[in-house]
């Protein structure tokens, strides 16, 4: 087994390489005057079972091309097995046509993921899980609720009722799935998009009045909708409101909106290697998912199921 780290989350994969016990494969990557993204491996990859870590978040396009340089080069060094480990899968938004003449990006990375010689892709928590579609070869999508999220709630939650609340109607399933772990009850808020990147809360389904209430999501991008929603909960008496996020994208001027927010913790993942500013913001608490990829790349690499990730294997925070 090879494990190659890429630029985007190099504490991720240096993360996952203490896990596994097997040292990273040495790299040479750099750029060349004009910004051209130049790829070198330093170590024989012939005939080797090869897993490259890449999250395709910000710069999102100069991290996905880098990545496919790299399968590229793999490829013609004779790897027998490239698997793209992509904690965070960008351009995962772009899953349909949402007006005339506009593209399904997330198909076309896909093909291009395809096209760049990866035999199989391991990612968390899928924004579509329509996407695992898109693709023509293996994908396994890992689930943060049940090894991440649950275990860490358990630990740090106060002795109130609790509830968990989806901050749209669109991420129910995932709500409910949580809330049945926790044994909590579940709320929805319903809100009114006027227009891209602005949510406006209309009210909440559900009680919550007097409760600890948990708003649970894929992703944070602009905390438009997250920070609405905790304060549409506190002014329905909700006791106190935490948010859980998979993947923290933290966009724009997110972490000053999460700051003055009644959000008294934002909880991501490492999926997205944490910033300056998000290391200084006292709200935003990282959790590490480098147990559980670790386990899931071991578990491809020996051939056993890593749908059992799903419920068995938990990863302490």
């Amino acid at each position: 087994m090879k494990l190659i780290a890429c630029s985007s989350n190099q504490p991720l994969t240096a993360a996952v390489s203490t896990y596994l016990g097997i040292p990273q494969t040495a790299v040479n990557t750099k750029r060349f005057a004009d910004g051209e993204i130049f790829v070198e491996i330093l170590d024989n990859v012939r005939g080797e079972d090869v897993f490259v870590v890449q999250s395709t978040s910000f710069p999102a396009n100069d991290h996905l091309m880098e990545m496919l340089i790299m399968f590229d080069a793999l490829k013609r060094g004779s790897a027998k097995r490239i698997t793209a480990v992509i904690p965070y899968f960008g351009y995962a938004r772009q899953d349909r046509k949402t007006g005339p003449r506009s593209p399904i990006s997330a198909k076309l990375v896909a093909n291009l993921i395809t096209t760049a010689g990866a035999d199989r892709v391991l990612t968390l928590d899928l924004h579509a899980g329509q996407i695992q579609g898109f693709f023509d070869i293996p994908v396994d999508n890992l689930f943060a609720g049940t090894p991440v999220f649950v275990p860490y709630v358990q630990k740090t939650k106060s002795g109130k009722p609790l509830t968990i609340v989806s901050p749209d109607v669109g991420g129910v399933v995932r709500a409910r799935a949580l809330a049945k772990r926790l044994d909590a009850g579940l709320a929805i808020i319903d809100k009114r998009r006027e227009k891209a990147g602005i949510s406006e809360v209309m009210h909440v389904i559900g009680e919550v009045d007097g409760r600890e209430c948990l708003l649970i999501d894929d992703m944070v991008d602009s905390a438009g909708t997250i920070c609405n929603a905790a304060a549409a909960l506190i002014d329905n008496g909700a006791s106190s409101v935490r948010a859980l996020a998979t993947h923290g994208v933290f966009s724009g001027s997110a972490v000053d909106r999460i700051e003055k927010s009644p959000l008294s913790e934002m909880v991501v993942t490492d999926s997205i290697a944490a910033t300056d500013e998000t290391k200084a913001c006292k709200k935003i608490k990282y959790l590490p998912i480098a147990p559980l990829i670790g386990e899931a790349i071991l578990r491809i690499s020996e051939e056993r199921s890593v749908s059992s990730l799903f419920d068995t294997v938990p990863v302490i925070v």
